[in-house]
């Protein structure tokens, strides 16, 4: 019963979390605060991270009991990956992607300024966004996966991979929608979350 309710509490932030950042519910904020939309990214931030703290608390207390245990060789890779992981994970939010966009420092910087968008020239093809085009989600699989003790990891960790594949895919489309036939071509050249390999997603 405790698992089924870690993954109903998990699965219902993930619903939460891509609501309120989806086309829909951006639309009607942005048709509401109007200017100030803004600020909304902040919230969001903020928001997606207060409520992600006590339900971490809770799941600790739900299930606590270590299952599984590691040799050295194997917890040495394990180390390596969580290493390798978070350099991936921060190089590509500090040097691939806009991290002021990411907590919405940029859009309250930008209020009131008008913007001209080449969106030809938005897509970066460099670095790991050369390689796969989400390195981000990839290094927080990595991380995830390497993270198992308890039977409450396997679950949430399953319900997140889950969650972040999924929303990959969503966010691919809206990727789509933004950029059109550029995307389409990145898309075609460079794979999603794999490295090395060619995806190609309709």
């Amino acid at each position: 019963m405790k698992y089924l309710i870690i993954i109903l509490l998990w699965a219902g932030y993930c619903a939460l979390h891509s609501y309120l950042i989806s086309i829909g519910f951006t639309n009607l904020m942005t048709r509401f605060l109007k200017k100030y939309y803004a600020f909304y990214r902040v919230f969001y931030v903020l928001i997606s991270l207060l409520l992600l703290i006590p339900l971490i608390q809770y799941t600790e207390r739900l299930d606590n009991k270590v299952i599984i245990t590691y040799a050295q060789s194997l917890d040495v890779l394990r180390y390596v990956l969580i290493s390798g992981s978070l350099l991936m994970f921060f190089w590509a939010f500090f040097f691939n992607y806009d991290s002021l966009s990411f907590f919405g420092i940029r859009q309250i910087l930008n209020l009131g300024k008008i913007k001209n968008v080449n969106t030809s020239d938005e897509i970066k093809r460099s670095g790991l966004l050369g390689i796969m085009r989400h390195p981000m989600y990839f290094a927080l699989i990595i991380y995830l996966w390497c993270q198992i003790h308890r039977m409450s990891d396997i679950v949430v960790n399953t319900v997140l991979t889950i969650y972040i594949i999924i929303g990959t895919i969503l966010e691919e489309r809206k990727l789509v929608l933004e950029f059109g036939d550029t995307y389409i071509k990145y898309q075609q050249e460079v794979p999603m979350l794999i490295p090395f390999t060619k995806t190609k997603i309709k």
